[in-house]
């Protein structure tokens, strides 16, 4: 087996693992390596041609690949080594790696800091239940878009998209450009999954019908989808008798919902959080492994590439500080906790001494609110809706002012904030 040191080492060489790695390789680290699986850098950005991508970044438009590139050409001006179709079989709380490819065989990695980034996967019909055969034509909004942007293949003509988080969204759009018929995108929830631009967007510049508070219940055909039924649901989410209706078509689109990659971090014996699925960090976004690290999607499932970016920088930086041996451990760790309106809150642990950001989802939609960060700080917002995550930070002199025993960070009704105020 062929052994290997380095000071940090990246799973994963997508748009986190990209942010990651420069960004420790800036902080001083020697020698880092990425490991990626795929045969190119970039994840899953190089199947998203479409625009919209670099906006907050790079103030300019890019569609996925173009945003990737611009990593990749930073990374080419430094030393950073890259291990392609290097498969990541497991990681030790010793912060060894073991990994395989064909050219070198079975690695031992040692390393001084790991950054997990391996992104998330879809939720598959196996998640979701449908009664039905198993036919040919039914799809992750995912997978559709490989076969399309990248592999040239449509994998049908009239489609039915279950969810309507972005990728479904998009894809709606990307099957009408090429032809197909989109026959409806179906929603279980009383509103749409995805960011608000998407469905203007994707949806109601092309007439393609959304369907609220309903769902698939039934896939009909043998050899291939011939229709699906749906029905509306209640708010138990069960379907209400009497709302069924047929929609002929001969593929579905699953776009319903993203599960972060941690297997490798769960057999690590990294503590993982039960809403995200990702793992439990602290404000340096180490998880409870020492010098074991992570973010973008393998942390939380983000909105926006450029948050990705900005969290992994964050990473990377922290991650190579503790393989320098320069990352200062404070006296205490404050625990954050998500309260009214709020899904969850990353980080989990916070020591009140350094800048903070807070990256946070809300649990359902709400106009004309109060962000309230801790006590030290509200934030107003005209509206939170959950597809849209929230960004606040919070400087040293404001987490002075902290005075409890755990952070809480709410959602409030702005007047009647005010009034109790």
């Amino acid at each position: 087996m062929k052994q290997l040191s380095v000071d940090v080492a990246v799973i994963g060489g997508g748009p986190a693992g990209l942010a990651a790695a420069l960004s420790a390789k800036a902080e001083g680290a020697q020698k880092v390596m990425i490991i990626e699986r795929n045969h190119e850098l970039g994840g899953i950005l190089q199947q998203c041609i479409h625009h919209g991508f670099g906006l907050h970044r790079f103030k300019a438009e890019l569609t996925g690949p173009e945003y990737a590139q611009r990593f990749i050409n930073e990374l080419d001006d430094t030393d950073i080594e890259t291990l392609l179709e290097t498969m990541v079989l497991e990681i030790t709380p010793e912060r060894k790696i073991y990994a395989v490819n064909s050219e070198q065989g079975m690695m031992e990695i040692s390393a001084k800091a790991i950054v997990l980034a391996m992104g998330c996967r879809e939720r598959t019909r196996g998640a979701l239940q449908i009664p039905g055969s198993r036919p040919a034509g039914v799809f992750s909004a995912g997978t559709a878009q490989r076969f399309v942007n990248i592999e040239g293949y449509m994998p049908g003509k009239r489609a039915v998209i279950l969810g309507s988080g972005d990728i479904g969204l998009i894809m709606a759009r990307r099957f009408t450009l090429e032809g197909a018929k989109v026959e409806a995108v179906v929603e279980v929830l009383p509103y749409a999954a995805g960011l608000t631009r998407n469905v203007v967007q994707c949806l109601e510049d092309f007439d393609i019908p959304l369907y609220l508070k309903s769902t698939v219940i039934h896939i009909h055909g043998k050899d291939r989808v011939e229709a699906v039924t749906i029905a509306e649901v209640d708010d138990a989410w069960n379907p209400i008798p009497g709302t069924e209706r047929v929609i002929e078509c001969d593929t579905l689109l699953l776009s319903v919902g993203l599960v972060p990659e941690n297997e490798l971090s769960s057999h690590a014996g990294v503590k993982l959080d039960p809403v995200t699925n990702g793992a439990y960090v602290n404000e340096h976004l180490m998880t409870t492994i020492p010098g074991i690290f992570a973010c973008g999607n393998v942390l939380h499932v983000h909105d926006l590439v450029d948050n990705v970016s900005k969290e992994a920088e964050r990473a990377g930086k922290y991650a190579g500080r503790y393989a320098m041996g320069t990352l200062q451990k404070p006296e205490k760790w404050v625990k954050v906790v998500a309260g009214d309106n709020v899904r969850y809150v990353v980080p989990h642990e916070i020591s009140l001494t350094e800048p903070v950001e807070f990256f946070l989802r809300v649990q359902r939609p709400q106009d004309d609110v109060i962000v309230d960060v801790g006590g030290v700080r509200t934030v107003r917002e005209r509206s939170v809706r959950p597809s849209e995550m929230l960004n606040i930070k919070l400087t040293p002199e404001q987490l002075q002012n902290f005075t409890g025993d755990t952070f809480v960070i709410q959602v409030k009704d702005r007047k009647e904030a005010e009034q109790s105020a």
